[in-house]
């Protein structure tokens, strides 16, 4: 374990997140970036005005090599962050004053090749699972009380897709747990695939086999996912061809039922484009997605009784490559960060429309590639 991962003594952890967000005065926003370019150095950390919008200055929360993906554990108390090494993920105390990051470790894990694209923890809070984009399989961290992260399991995926180098192989790239924590959902853009595997009912470990298998439209290269806010659906946003469809989804058995497709591009748009990020606003029907290429932000409207899309607005993101972004916990805010320039920009969320109205606030972090809300003070 290199010396700086090493973790000494255990810090008291900062306290969860409060249970109604609209008491919340600030919001501490955690950054990932890419230090490949010498431009950035790990996990930054800044404050956004619950009232106002407004961003603080962006500080340096932890030196870590490109932390490219950021999960919360369920209680608040740690982050996990990708790491570039075969280790794959690194292990963060947060607290005890909220911002604070103190490294617990970042643990083998044998045989694995580096980093992976993007990972999650269980609603239970025992697994960790990291889609692993270049090695074409997922992986299966147990989580330990004390932080410390258990061997890891591999469940490697096969076959192609009909993109000649997109889709030559598999390339698992993101992992959503559904709701109830039964089920762990895995879009692999080069089979045009979504795999759902069952948990066991402590939530633990995954069943070695998925128990279903959903293809989307050949090509569309699946990507990012995120639920419904009652979970009755799936939306899952398809890098290569800018789209998003939509599933109904059983959660007896975590089967997926297609019902439509819609673009996440204005129409006749004819900008070279892959689509980066999708999320749910946490209160209302309202989904969110990001274009680069197109360097915008694209809004839909959920019929709650159907789970269809209604196109409600498209809108340059403020910057280039805008390749994560994220909504405030209370729904009033949306935060983009870009991959190619150093905008962090904001934007006022309508609460009635979902429509956003860019502000004049913004940070700058180089390479940012994922924004991740924190539990605050």
């Amino acid at each position: 374990m290199p010396p700086a991962l090493q973790g000494g003594p255990r810090p008291r952890p900062a306290r969860g997140r409060p249970a109604d967000p609209r008491a919340v005065k600030s919001w501490l926003l955690f950054l990932g970036t890419y230090t490949r370019s010498g431009a950035s150095r790990g996990l930054y950390r800044l404050r956004l005005d619950a009232a106002t919008g407004a961003l603080g200055p962006a500080e340096l929360a932890a030196a870590s090599p490109d932390p490219g993906w950021l999960a919360w554990t369920p209680d608040g108390t740690r982050l996990l962050a990708t790491h570039p090494s075969p280790s794959q993920i690194i292990v963060f105390q947060h607290g005890p004053a909220p911002g604070e990051l103190h490294p617990l470790g970042a643990f083998p894990a044998p045989g694995a090749a580096a980093g992976p694209s993007h990972l999650a923890v269980a609603p239970s809070g025992q697994l960790a699972l990291a889609a692993h984009y270049h090695g074409g399989y997922l992986a299966a961290f147990p989580l330990h009380p004390d932080g410390t992260v258990g061997p890891a399991q591999r469940f490697p995926h096969a076959g192609r897709s009909v993109h000649p180098t997109r889709q030559d192989r598999p390339h698992p790239h993101s992992v959503l747990f559904s709701p109830d924590g039964r089920h762990a959902l895995v879009a692999d853009l080069g089979l045009d695939q979504i795999l759902t595997y069952a948990l066991t009912p402590a939530g633990d470990a995954l069943r070695p086999e998925p128990v279903a298998v959903t293809a989307t439209q050949p090509g569309a290269g699946p990507r990012h996912t995120g639920f419904s806010r009652d979970g009755r659906y799936l939306h899952v946003l398809n890098e290569l061809d800018s789209t998003v469809s939509t599933y109904a989804y059983r959660a007896s058995d975590g089967h997926l039922q297609p019902l439509g497709t819609v673009s996440a591009l204005p129409a006749g748009c004819a900008t070279s484009n892959t689509a980066a990020e999708i999320r749910v606003h946490p209160a209302a029907p309202f989904v969110y997605t990001s274009n680069r290429g197109h360097d915008s932000l694209t809004v839909f409207e959920e019929d709650p009784a159907t789970g269809a899309l209604r196109w409600r607005q498209n809108l340059p993101s403020g910057g280039r490559t805008p390749r994560n972004f994220a909504l405030s916990p209370d729904g009033r805010w949306l935060v983009c960060g870009h991959q190619d320039s150093p905008e962090v920009t904001v934007f006022a969320v309508d609460p009635r429309l979902g429509t956003l109205t860019p502000t004049a606030h913004a940070a700058t972090v180089p390479c940012c590639v994922c924004v991740l809300f924190a539990p605050a003070a």
